[in-house]
């Protein structure tokens, strides 16, 4: 077979790569010459790289398209067409969405590997609409996410978006507190099964309150924290308690569908075990503490969620502090529940997962599944993790090896204020491409491969381990013997309430950043008060009282009081912030809170 113009180009680039990494591999030692030319050819052939990516050797990545919203999951039709579903609300600090429909279809006509084709469908403000994060596809028929519902949408002959509007398959979806998002997927059959999330952290009485019992019988499970099923080839079911499928998940944003057609789901632990029950865990402990899980689903099967959450250093489900647990010891009824088949790193939120089905990757990655994962918040006053695509190795129903980081630098500060890109979405074309969505800017990174045989096994980054310390608390990055404060100036500078004194200002910094009391405000707040999805910004031009009138007095009593139902942001606050404060850590913390915006 003959080829010509672009085929000639990239064929002879591919072979230069084999040659170079087989002659690499034979040679007796591994020597500097050989890398420089191996690194050399790759660059070249990923010229059109521009996505800032770190991947395996043999991989390249461009951004497919960008500025499209806030972009959740992701499905790809045989066409080649890729479907986005975007999202809207308190989570993105209910910002103005993007014009038209909050679906967003996708279609590179140029073979360029970037989306010529944006076309947009569904509904809109204008509608009613808030967008939302699950879409699939099933006969030819886009299946959709949308408020408290999920429509299908017929496409016919050449379009790439339908002309009618949805027709409601199921309706009646639980929305409102911690996770309102309905994600899905559809087998072969048509068996839907559609993420029920929490409305609560660990179904305390008091949501995410300082030492609340959990309610006993936890009468959320009726509604919500596990897996219920639909017919993806009826329209008008409605949500009911009888069609769950499976219980005691707090959210499974992820799923898929191994090649036996057994169902996978992706488990984000619960939060703030430290902050809530200071007695029974060392604050290194907040950041380690629950592992995230990979669930095997079965029929009726329940995982635990309120009662036990995964504790990698045991290795076991373990009771939960609400419950009577003792802070790692304790097994009790979580002796009866479904354990995970894998495990990863505390509070790295598995946003979405993709089984590989294709061949232009490797062999090996056929054997296991991609996740990923949206980043932490709930580590700090430690660095965050997350915010990557790793790949875990999966044989029937075991986990068959270490997670590997596949992809890594969407976000160059790995904090929710300062990521630029947060993972959230994983689809393969049929070509083989695999594509991840960020709902931070709306960019969509498409991910080929385009040499050597071994695919990057040899340069895999494995995952960090499970049990590993966090490390120090974190302020900045550099550490020169002084420190490094780049807001020095400023905070020599900065001004003092009526009342209070410098040095009380600078107390309240230190409450701030976790360093005294526990409270690690940054995680919902930001490092300089700026805000992120979790919580609102204290600082700067974004910022408005809400809850007082920011005097030092109105922002000490809403700090102690808590905010039980937040008006604009989807994360309550506990009284306190969850910690221990004393009262001149209360008022300190205020005074530097007040300091910020004067």
């Amino acid at each position: 077979m003959q080829y010509s113009g672009p085929f000639k180009v990239f064929f002879s680039t591919l072979i230069a790569i084999v040659a170079i990494y087989v002659g690499s591999s034979f040679a007796p030692t591994r020597n500097h010459s050989n890398f420089a030319l191996a690194a050399e050819a790759q660059s070249q052939a990923c010229q059109n790289d521009d996505s800032g990516l770190k991947l395996p050797a043999g991989f390249c990545a461009t951004v497919f398209a960008d500025g499209i919203g806030h972009a959740r999951h992701m499905v790809v039709a045989p066409s080649g067409v890729l479907y986005v579903n975007t999202w809207s609300g308190r989570y993105y600090g209910n910002d103005t969405p993007h014009a038209g429909g909050f679906l967003v279809a996708l279609q590179d006509k140029g073979a360029g590997g970037k989306a010529d084709v944006i076309e947009r469908f569904g509904e809109t403000v204008q509608t009613g609409g808030h967008g939302g994060t699950g879409i699939g596809m099933y006969k030819d028929a886009i299946y959709a996410e949308i408020n408290d519902r999920i429509v299908r949408y017929s496409l016919s002959g050449d379009a790439i978006v339908p002309g009618g509007s949805g027709e409601t398959i199921v309706s009646g979806l639980p929305l409102g507190g911690d996770h309102p998002m309905h994600p899905f997927i559809i087998n072969s059959e048509g068996a839907m099964y559609i993420d029920v999330a929490t409305a609560t952290n660990s179904c305390q009485g008091k949501n995410r309150t300082l030492k609340s019992p959990g309610l006993n019988p936890c009468t959320e499970l009726e509604t919500r924290g596990g897996v219920w099923r639909y017919d993806a080839n009826k329209t008008n079911q409605t949500f009911s308690p009888t069609d769950r499928f499976a219980t005691g998940i707090r959210n499974a944003e992820g799923f898929a569908i191994d090649s036996s057609g057994q169902v996978l789901v992706t488990q984000h632990g619960r939060d703030q075990l430290k902050m809530n029950w200071p007695d029974l865990y060392k604050p290194e402990q907040e950041a380690t503490l629950p592992a995230e899980e990979l669930l095997l689903l079965k029929p009726q099967g329940d995982y635990g969620w309120p009662e036990c959450y995964y504790d990698a250093f045991v290795q076991k489900l373990v009771l939960a502090p609400e419950y009577g647990g003792d802070g790692g010891k304790k097994i009790g009824v979580c002796a009866d529940k479904i354990e995970p088949i894998a495990a990863f790193p505390a509070h790295w939120a598995p946003n979405a997962m993709a089984q590989y089905d294709q061949k232009q990757f490797p062999a090996r990655y056929r054997d296991g599944v991609f996740i990923a994962f949206h980043g932490s918040w709930d580590r700090a006053p430690y660095a965050q993790g997350g915010y990557n695509v790793v790949f875990q190795p999966v044989a029937g129903e075991r986990a068959s090896g270490q997670c590997e980081i596949f992809a890594d630098g969407f976000a160059t500060v790995k904090t929710p204020a300062q990521a630029e890109h947060r993972p959230t979405g994983l689809a393969v074309g049929p070509d083989g491409a695999l594509y991840v969505s960020d709902d931070i800017r709306g960019t969509i990174y498409r991910i080929v491969y385009i040499g050597g045989s071994e695919g990057g096994a040899a340069s895999a980054t494995p995952c960090p381990s499970l049990t590993s310390p966090p490390g120090p608390p974190v302020e900045e990055a550099a550490k020169p013997p002084e420190g490094t404060h780049p807001d020095a100036g400023a905070a020599a500078n900065r001004a003092v309430p009526p009342g209070a004194t410098a040095a009380m200002v600078a107390l309240g910094g230190r409450v701030y950043r976790g360093e005294v009391g526990g409270a690690a405000c940054t995680g919902c707040h930001g490092g300089s008060g700026e805000g992120t999805p979790l919580g609102p910004p204290l600082a700067g031009k974004n910022k408005k009282w809400l809850w007082s009138d920011g005097s030092v007095d109105g922002i000490a009593k809403t700090i102690t009081e808590g905010v039980s139902q937040p008006k604009e942001y989807r994360s309550p606050m506990p009284p306190l912030g969850g910690a221990q404060l004393t009262p001149a850590q209360v008022k300190a913390l205020a005074a530097y809170l007040w300091s910020l915006n004067h």
